[in-house]
């Protein structure tokens, strides 16, 4: 529904030492006009240039503290309100690669009234300055 809003592609950046960056993380926000419990978040796939990244170097903080996507399985207490962004974190040794690429954001969202999950996806194109 708002996909095209999904990546902050301003808030791209390298985290770690910036000598040796172990990762990236950028802003993102809710692809539904609803906010939603951590826990109806099936899946949140990030991908450069078509390659999907790991679950496992994926985390995410609504601003309550970073949590993996298997404990948001059962963050039932958290919730991503509409609007609000959130920061995606993501171990990548070497931090997001030189040059322009292709950022990806894939959202699977469970909603309750709805038979099917609600898929949003959004890419851009970004680099990080040097």
């Amino acid at each position: 529904m708002f996909d095209k809003y999904l990546i902050d592609a301003a808030s791209l950046r390298n985290t770690g030492p910036a000598d040796a960056p172990t990762g990236f993380s950028f802003e993102a926000k809710l692809g539904y006009y609803r906010g939603l419990g951590l826990s109806m978040i099936e899946k949140l796939d990030v991908s450069i240039d078509g390659a999907s990244l790991p679950r496992a170097a994926v985390r995410f903080d609504e601003g309550e503290g970073a949590i993996t996507l298997d404990e948001m399985e059962t963050a039932y207490d958290r919730r991503w309100p509409f609007g609000t962004a959130a920061t995606i974190l993501v171990d990548h040794p070497g931090g997001f690669p030189d040059g322009e690429h292709e950022l990806a954001l894939l959202q699977q969202l469970r909603v309750s009234y709805l038979p099917f999950p609600s898929i949003n996806t959004d890419a851009k194109r970004v680099s990080i300055e040097a």
